[in-house]
């Protein structure tokens, strides 16, 4: 499970890396099956575009809302048969390639877009979340339709197993959300929800490049949300028993890179805002160790 979705498509689960872009994920990994990998690949390269549309550069608000609002055009008019831009047929004919041979459920493709026009939104408006149930609302668009893409892709569509893959793809979104406090914080991209920090008698400001006080306080913020993200993986990681063959072994990588996380967010006291915490090719020796044992 290759979690593609906003906030970067780099969550918290492993070891490869792009040319232009840090990725925690194995997107189409040696241990996809072959056969998928290339409907795993334009799945990819369908959210990192639209991310960059949402999130790179200088344009406003406006400008990427039309850009995301052509964007989804485009995927309607490319799963119809019909041309697209030229500047997104690198896109889209590999995504219709992979629609035509293996059915995706085209309204999931449509919330991962849904996703990055909330992210516009919020960032431009100033929007703080209310609490964890909003941001699970947001994880929902963001992150969930990936995994339920993926099991789709593998032929497993019980009632429990996606359920269990929300929860995995909520914990890898919450995840990289903590991952990335020091980064999206300077860019006006708050997802530290409202309830947990009023707990702790701190405000988002506090978590802002150059301030210094409350380090118990922010700790403890990060920390609870941190703990919230471990349970959810926790709950969602039985689905790697109803995953069969090397998808399964993807899938004990993803849960291993993001439990891992968590472990280095809590060597550095949970000061995330200060500190961005990576996992890399060295730690694969320990993920196989881990991902054996589940």
């Amino acid at each position: 499970m290759a979690p593609v979705g906003p906030a970067r498509p780099e969550g918290p689960a492993a070891f490869g890396a792009s040319v232009e872009h840090y990725e925690n994920f194995p997107v189409a990994s040696w241990l996809c099956p072959a056969p998928l990998r290339p409907a795993v690949a334009a799945l990819y390269h369908f959210a990192r575009t639209a991310d960059d549309i949402a999130d790179e550069g200088e344009a406003d608000a406006p400008t990427r809302l039309a850009d995301l609002a052509a964007y989804r055009a485009a995927l309607d008019e490319a799963f119809a048969g019909r041309p697209v831009p030229p500047r997104w047929q690198a896109v889209f004919t590999p995504l219709a390639a992979a629609q035509r041979r293996h059915a995706w459920p085209v309204a999931l493709l449509h919330d991962l877009i849904s996703a990055f026009e909330q992210d516009v939104r919020h960032t431009a408006s100033g929007h703080r979340y209310t609490d964890l149930a909003e941001l699970l609302d947001y994880c929902k668009l963001s992150a969930n339709p990936v995994g339920r893409l993926l099991l789709h892709l593998w032929g497993v569509d019980a009632h429990a197993a996606l359920e269990r893959s929300d929860r995995i793809c909520s914990a890898l979104q919450l995840i990289n959300f903590w991952q990335d406090l020091s980064r999206d914080l300077p860019r006006q991209r708050v997802y530290l929800p409202a309830d947990v920090l009023r707990r702790h008698g701190v405000a988002v400001e506090d978590f802002f490049p150059g301030a210094d006080a409350h380090d118990r306080e922010r700790e403890a913020v990060v920390a609870e949300l941190c703990a919230h993200a471990r349970g959810l993986m926790q709950m969602g990681a039985p689905l790697v028993h109803q995953v069969n063959g090397r998808a399964g072994w993807e899938l004990r990588l993803v849960v291993q890179g993001g439990l891992r996380v968590l472990d280095r967010i809590q060597a550095i006291r949970h000061r995330s805002w200060a500190q961005r915490v990576t996992v890399d090719k060295g730690d694969l020796p320990w993920l196989l160790w881990r991902a054996l044992w589940m």
